[in-house]
């Protein structure tokens, strides 16, 4: 017997044969090539059905990569693997690639003199040379993401980030940067949400020495809003009471851009600590805040779920679409994601990115 959506499907089917291109005028469902019949499906599953206007958000065309994980299970690629997913990303516009971090404690992207003195683990492969060999190829930005010691997370404390990438800056502009083209910018990676002890000051020493030993490259952050969803990942609720306000979050924000806005560039908020219906009101205070202080007002459009108990799955297409769309109305330089490979990527380990990805393609018209 028939099922309900195989009947809807032929009834699509049947429907968008009566008005077809010459070629199949005239022609009954039976009297169809396979062919004929797989395209007019794919164009019933891909339009007949949306209600939402599409092509209204802000593109992605930025994406994190995450080869240090921190709470996310690792992929095991190699340079096969990698190569196909820089071909994904190029599909669908994506032009700049960001190395989140080039190590998290002990576990380190490339062969650093000084982190491999400190104790750090030597990797089996130079993940920095691979990824900017990769851009090269591919003609995409990449940013360099500075070393995070994991003492911040401990301590409270930014400045401990300072000493350590005062070393890591000038090796990896003197054997990577200046060698390969797609070298464009900086990301300074320590996440904070508020006024962080030390952050103004370390935010600032670190974007003054990645512009003076690159001639200027840009700088950015991307910290997170402080909201009702701004929760531990280890924990287990979803939400909290004590939200950061709109207004409380304006003002940490002025004073901390009042002091960085020199060295930094941009700033790419997460968006996935607020709820959907308060996106409109945060993201108008960011921009209006990037754009006082000379900044580009960038977005880091979350790819993977927040609202499930099980961290982290990539996200329902519908909230991705919320967000996106939200960054466009408030006028957004740029949308970047954490991130592709993991809850993007149709190689993913995760079977339900590579749905995402084909709905943000259709959304898109890609």
């Amino acid at each position: 017997m028939t099922d309900r959506r195989q009947f809807l499907k032929d009834l699509a089917v049947i429907g968008a044969a009566a008005v077809a291109a010459p070629a199949v005028m005239g022609s009954t469902r039976d009297e169809l090539t396979d062919e004929q019949k797989a395209k007019i499906a794919a164009d019933a599953d891909n339009d007949s059905f949306w209600l939402v206007e599409k092509n209204k958000g802000l593109k992605i065309t930025g994406t994190f990569l995450d080869e240090i994980s921190h709470d996310i299970p690792h992929q095991n690629w190699g340079v096969k693997e990698w190569d196909m997913d820089f071909q994904h990303m190029k599909a669908i516009g994506i032009d700049t690639v960001i190395m989140i971090r080039s190590g998290y404690r002990k576990f380190i992207t490339f062969d650093s003199p000084y982190l491999l003195k400190k104790g750090c683990y030597r990797p089996s492969q130079d993940l920095l040379e691979m990824f900017l060999t990769l851009a090269d190829k591919y003609d995409m930005k990449f940013y360099f993401g500075l070393y995070d010691s994991g003492r911040y997370w401990d301590t409270g404390d930014m400045t401990w980030e300072i000493e350590d990438n005062r070393y890591v800056i000038d090796e990896v502009w003197q054997n990577y940067g200046s060698r390969h083209k797609s070298f464009q910018g900086w990301y300074i990676s320590g996440e904070i949400s508020r006024a962080t002890k030390g952050a103004i000051g370390a935010f600032h020493a670190l974007g003054k020495q990645c512009k003076d030993v690159s001639g200027g490259l840009p700088t950015f952050i991307s910290p997170w809003i402080d909201g009702k969803k701004a929760v531990m990942a280890s924990g287990g609720e979803l939400t909290r009471d004590d939200a950061v306000s709109v207004q409380q979050h304006e003002r940490e924000w002025d004073e901390i851009f009042d002091g960085i806005h020199d060295v930094v560039d941009a700033c790419a908020f997460q968006d996935g600590h607020i709820d959907y219906d308060e996106l409109d009101a945060f993201f108008e205070v960011n921009k209006r805040l990037a754009d006082k202080y000379g900044m580009q007002c960038w977005t880091n459009a979350e790819s993977f779920d927040r609202d499930m108990p099980i961290r982290f799955f990539p996200i329902k297409f519908d909230k991705l679409r919320l967000k996106l769309e939200a960054a466009a109305r408030a006028g957004y330089d740029k949308a970047i994601t954490f991130e592709f490979s993991h809850f993007m990527s149709p190689q993913s380990a995760y079977l339900q990115a590579g749905h995402l990805y084909d709905r943000y393609r259709d959304y898109f018209g890609i």
